[in-house]
């Protein structure tokens, strides 16, 4: 049954488009992690090193009330305000926004993740490392963070990408979007022909993206797709991994959007609905998403809080 709605669904090759950028990204997020983690030790030990006075030593003097919201952050001792102006000096968005509440300011003097959580989109205050963020995290922190000398342009090209990968209410995407996608991450990949591990992916990427990308099922006579002696053959367990995160990504992004209603609250509806029909033809996928589905049901059951003591408390809430 499981192999059954698998191969049913790859039989749609604009789903497997959408599936096989999918795990572009997921390659792009696995040869970044590696690379950001050492960037981002050797750009705290610069700032330690040009400002000594924020080392290990420097403590932040006020506890809870250091503790940003969302997109406010107001230091309310020394070592937090001089961490900002530091942190504002070497981002390329300083004017627009910059999601601190991703951050615990009182860690950044001591741990270096925390202070690249800054450069980052909302949603990360849990995560402690980047072998715990998607993609496009690592991608923000690239492009926001100016110790990173890379072409600005064609990061931003590759988080497009991403977005309208997520934010495709069918998810699916055409063979002329694909080979577009094709270009723009190669032209970003270009940029790292100095890091072995990026340079390793780029060839796998190029393989999966031009070819007919069959996957073996015991149960069936062929391998999905036709001229299987040129596929890029991928195991069962392979295939749902990659749509089970990619779904994962999905609904964490709707959840997001519709707790700081970026979206209209019928959009969202209608985009959740589309993936629970999904789902609903789709019991393999479906068991290993019943969580995710109930975390974003539960803002849809509950009423508008109109009478908060905390004014704009709601819609700042979730901007992280």
């Amino acid at each position: 049954m499981v192999l059954s709605e698998l191969a049913a669904r790859l039989n749609c090759a604009e789903y497997k488009n959408w599936v096989k950028a999918g795990h572009c990204l997921l390659l792009l997020r696995g040869c970044l992690q590696g690379f950001v983690g050492r960037e981002v030790l050797a750009f705290h030990r610069g700032l330690l090193a040009a400002a000594p006075s924020l080392g290990p030593r420097a403590a932040c003097r006020s506890g809870s009330r250091c503790s940003p919201r969302a997109r406010q952050f107001q230091p309310q001792c020394q070592v937090c305000a001089e961490w900002k102006r530091e942190i504002l000096k070497h981002h390329t968005n300083r004017n627009g926004d910059i999601h601190w509440g991703n951050c615990r300011p009182g860690r950044w003097p001591v741990d270096a993740w925390e202070v690249a959580k800054a450069f980052m989109p909302r949603g990360l205050a849990d995560k402690t490392g980047p072998e715990e963020c998607d993609a496009v995290a690592l991608l923000s922190l690239l492009n926001c963070c100016d110790h990173f000398v890379v072409d600005r342009k064609k990061v931003t090209e590759v988080i497009k990408c991403r977005n309208e990968i997520m934010h495709s209410s069918e998810m699916k995407v055409s063979s002329m979007w694909l080979r577009d996608f094709q270009v723009k991450i190669q032209n970003f990949l270009n940029e790292f022909k100095n890091i072995p591990e990026i340079v390793a992916v780029y060839s796998r990427i190029e393989q999966l993206l031009t070819s007919d990308w069959a996957v073996h099922i015991p149960e069936e006579d062929q391998p999905d797709g036709c001229e299987h002696e040129a596929g890029v053959y991928l195991s069962e367990s392979q295939v749902k991994e990659t749509e089970m995160e990619l779904l994962k990504e999905k609904l964490q992004e709707l959840y997001l959007q519709a707790k700081e209603q970026e979206m209209l609250p019928e959009e969202i509806l209608n985009q959740l609905e589309v993936v629970k029909e999904f789902l609903r033809n789709n019991e393999d996928l479906r068991n290993g998403l019943t969580e995710d589905m109930q975390k974003l049901d539960s803002l849809y059951q509950q009423p508008p809080k109109t009478d908060s003591k905390e004014p704009g408390a709601q819609t700042s809430e979730g901007k992280a």
